[in-house]
């Protein structure tokens, strides 16, 4: 698990390729033409998450954690909970990408609740303590870890990696960069969910997609992290 963190972690500050580069300039000329209605509803959308997130219980839900568990065994049922939240996150983007342009929609604020609530179950289940505000904050920037440009998530990621020496530094997170970050980084294919009938195909493959990003990010940052202490 070592070498497969430290991997990770490499090709998080590796150069982006030209086709990543490319691919980059492309999804940003495609996010100017996205209708304003759109990007609102991520914007809202984000805000309401950084909110339930730092504020109130809204995602913390009861995990069943032994604290005899071992590593292996926490990783174990880290798999598991990631492997349902595809599931639910694939049958959600199916069936709101089948309606068209307004269950569509719908999709944005739906997906971020399922994200949030498999990341405090992975901290919980790693043996977190998800009330402390502190860790709430750590949970956010794993998020941006996941859902952001080349660049800056070199940046997110040097903040990780220095979290416990420095975290009093991390009370605060900018909610509009989460936001512009994230908007950017939904791969603009998943766009193609707005159009019905078609959409359900996209909604449910671009979901699983984004679901993989979170789980490889999370578990990583906290084998890391783990691993450190």
């Amino acid at each position: 698990m070592r070498k497969e963190a430290e991997r990770y972690s490499r090709s998080v500050r590796k150069k982006s390729s030209v086709i990543q580069r490319t691919s980059k300039k492309v999804q940003t000329k495609v996010n100017h033409m996205i209708p304003d209605k759109v990007h609102s509803v991520v914007t809202e959308s984000i805000k309401r998450m950084i909110q339930l997130a730092l504020t109130s219980s809204e995602y913390i839900r009861p995990v069943k954690v032994d604290r005899a568990w071992n590593f292996e065994e926490r990783e174990k049922q880290v798999k598991i909970r990631l492997v349902q939240a595809k599931k639910t996150a694939m049958i959600e983007g199916a069936g709101t990408g089948a309606g068209g342009i307004w269950l569509g929609l719908a999709d944005f604020p739906l997906l971020l609740s399922i994200k949030m609530k498999f990341l405090f179950d992975a901290a919980q289940l790693y043996g977190f303590d998800v009330t402390k505000y502190e860790e709430r904050m750590y949970l956010l920037h794993v998020f941006l870890l996941a859902f952001s440009s080349d660049d800056h998530r070199k940046e997110v990621l040097q903040v990780l990696m220095d979290w416990d020496q420095q975290k009093e530094y991390y009370a605060e997170i900018d909610w509009k960069t989460l936001q512009l970050e994230y908007r950017d980084s939904l791969d603009f294919v998943k766009m193609f969910q707005l159009i019905p009938g078609f959409g359900a195909i996209v909604g449910a493959v671009a979901n699983r997609k984004l679901l993989e990003q979170l789980g490889e990010a999370s578990m990583n940052m906290y084998r890391l992290r783990m691993l450190k202490e």
